[in-house]
């Protein structure tokens, strides 16, 4: 099976937040790729990624950017793909706001799911929500994350006592 998952950001300066994605997705055995797709830089890189995404038989795709952050609302203009944003705190942001800003604030017509300032761990769980919805097998993995979720608290308030 091809991957399920694009993991797109739009420079290597992502890649410390955007790991965190691949990693949660690899906890939940999903399939996925990762790549460079400036929106800026390359756009007809990203026209094409966008574009020929569904027929290479990705479902969703999570898009981290910083600064102006333009690359997740470009990718979903593209495409009729889920496209779940994460803004990125990078060293030409202002604190991250332009980013969350950039990405959250999309024209009707051109959703884009956004998380959490650097949340792509967070991404990665939604997407595999979404996912899931047509996927016993990883319901049950999300179900089982969720007892760990919670267990983890538990221990925590046994250490408080």
């Amino acid at each position: 099976m091809g991957p399920q998952i694009g993991i797109i950001m739009g420079s290597e300066s992502d890649m410390e937040v955007m790991k965190g994605a691949a990693e949660m997705l690899k906890k939940f055995g999903v399939h996925f790729e990762m790549t460079i797709v400036s929106a800026h830089r390359t756009p007809d890189r990203m026209a094409d990624y966008a574009k020929q995404a569904s027929a290479r038989g990705l479902k969703v795709i999570i898009a981290g950017a910083g600064g102006a952050a333009h690359l997740p609302g470009m990718i979903a203009a593209y495409t009729i793909l889920p496209v779940i944003g994460v803004p990125v705190k990078s060293s030409n942001s202002i604190d991250g706001w332009d980013s969350v800003l950039s990405i959250l604030q999309m024209p009707t017509g051109v959703p884009v799911a956004t998380v959490a300032l650097n949340g792509a761990k967070n991404a990665a769980i939604l997407a595999t929500q979404i996912l899931a919805t047509s996927s016993q097998d990883l319901a049950n993995k999300l179900s089982d994350y969720k007892t760990e979720l919670n267990n983890q608290v538990l221990e925590m308030v046994e250490r408080v006592k």
